[in-house]
């Protein structure tokens, strides 16, 4: 086998092209360092094996009286002229990955269309001898009736070349392009990609975007816009209604402290007042949550000051209840009580109030008696590494104390008023009967209370540490 390689270098050449395709296809897509490597060494062995053997693809083949040999080395040269160019491209494409990433794979993608149609006119010229004048004439009267032909779509091509030069929106962007909003997925010759928030995939063509008006939510990056408009009822005092969505917007953990948050009046007429909160999140994937987050805070929290949000019954009686009473109607917990059982149960809880900054319940401390939060904000923090970490927010109508109540044990979190909070206290040697007597409750608070002790354990549990992989461009640069 060695004697017939050395014997016919062509065959060699071959084999070395051969050899390229089948370890460019073997080696994954991971080890792209090493699949750049392996294709400038095949290209430089193919090179030296073309050389020695006396062909030069700046010259046509030698052997014009063997027709099959000649034949088979007019191939090699031309193949040397394509593989160039394959290397060529491949090593600029990798350039160009490290500076501008994926975002540059329409340049890269023109300039590879450039690279090998210098290389087939060369192979032309140089290797078939042709004349290139008369093929470059011929090229371009084709060129003009191909691109009469495809008008639209090299607008489309240019459009792009276009915005990926002014680069307006990147990959993993969330952008709006004419109403039409997602997150872009992919910009190629013809259209640019986009995965909406159902899930569904929009092609528009870059000719189009070119000339609509583009909406980037990406940009200022790690920042986007989240706003819920609140109607309320036009006889409700603004300060009360500005200060209820106050406290539900600093109920809301997710949403960013810089740029803050704010509340402001949309709009008021007779019929009702429209007040927005405003802010921002991290990721775009928040903004859904948060949204429904703010509008349940500030239902609850408009509620606790005595305001309601606008409906098309608002003026139809409706039965007046004490504060403790329907704190009771709107739990999860208390709702399955009886009407005659809420109404004892409320005479039976104490308002109590904690300014901001005061510890309501302390980690480790076993509670005699359960809170239900009436008014403001309660920050939920726990200890990590020896270093507090806020998990949570709670609002009106959640409560507090319940492990000591079931278990005669204690939570490891520290509860605290964020604002001024106003809270109904109920002592344990009421409510535990009632816990013996009704199930269905003893389980709901029982389930509250196993949430809260899984997600403390999911908050200070040891994660691991994930090493950094390493490739051989990175290995090359710390050897330099």
């Amino acid at each position: 086998m060695l004697s017939l390689l050395t014997e016919h270098p062509l065959f060699s050449a071959l084999i070395l092209i051969l050899l390229d395709l089948g370890l460019w296809r073997l080696i994954s897509s991971r080890g792209s360092e090493w699949k750049l490597l392996v294709r400038v060494l095949i290209f430089a062995l193919f090179s030296i094996v073309l050389f020695n053997e006396g062909l030069n693809p700046m010259e046509p083949a030698p052997w014009a009286d063997n027709v099959p040999l000649h034949l088979a080395a007019t191939g090699l040269q031309i193949g040397w002229w394509l593989f160039g160019a394959r290397t060529l491209t491949v090593l600029i494409g990798a350039a160009m990955m490290q500076r501008v990433g994926h975002t540059g794979r329409l340049l890269q993608d023109l300039l590879g269309a450039v690279i090998f149609l210098i290389a087939i006119i060369a192979a032309l010229a140089y290797v078939l001898d042709l004349p290139v004048k008369g093929v470059l004439a011929t090229s371009g009267a084709l060129a003009i009736i191909v691109g009469l032909a495809l008008q639209s779509t090299l607008s489309d091509v240019f459009s792009g070349i276009v915005l990926n030069t002014t680069k307006p929106y990147q990959l993993d962007d969330w952008i709006s392009i004419d109403g039409t909003e997602g997150r872009v997925t992919d910009i190629d010759w013809r259209a640019t990609r986009l995965q909406t928030s159902q899930g569904s995939m929009a092609v528009i063509p870059n000719s189009l975007a070119a000339k609509a008006k583009i909406i980037n939510f990406s940009r200022p990056s790690n920042m986007f816009g989240v706003s819920v408009s609140v109607p309320v009822s036009p006889h409700a005092r603004p300060s009360s209604v500005i200060e209820a969505l106050e406290r539900a917007m600093q109920g809301c953990r997710q949403l960013l402290d810089t740029p803050a948050p704010s509340v402001s009046l949309k709009s008021s007429a007779s019929g009702g007042a429209e007040y927005e909160i405003s802010g921002f999140v991290a990721s775009m994937g928040e903004k859904r949550v948060v949204r429904n987050q703010l509008f349940d805070l500030a239902y609850r929290h408009l509620q606790a000051s005595g305001v309601n949000l606008l409906s098309s019954n608002e003026t139809s009686a409706a039965p007046q209840l004490s504060r403790p009473r329907a704190l009771l109607e709107s739990s999860p917990i208390f709702s399955t009580l009886r009407e005659e059982e809420k109404d004892t149960f409320s005479q039976n809880m104490t308002l109590q109030t904690f300014r901001a900054g005061e510890t309501i319940l302390a980690g480790g401390e076993v509670s005699d008696h359960l809170f239900i939060i009436e008014s403001g904000v309660v920050s939920v923090t726990l200890k990590r590494h020896g270093a507090p970490l806020e998990s949570g927010r709670m609002g009106p109508g959640e409560v507090i104390g319940e492990a000591g109540i079931l278990s005669d044990t204690a939570l490891p979190a520290d509860f605290s008023a964020k604002t001024f909070c106003a809270l109904y206290r109920i002592e344990r040697s009421y409510l535990k009967p009632c816990l013996d007597a009704r199930h269905d409750i003893h389980d709901a608070m029982q389930a509250l209370l196993d949430f809260r002790l899984h997600k403390a354990q999911s908050l200070t549990e040891e994660t691991p540490v994930v090493a950094p992989k390493r490739g051989f461009l990175q290995w090359l640069r710390n050897r330099v």
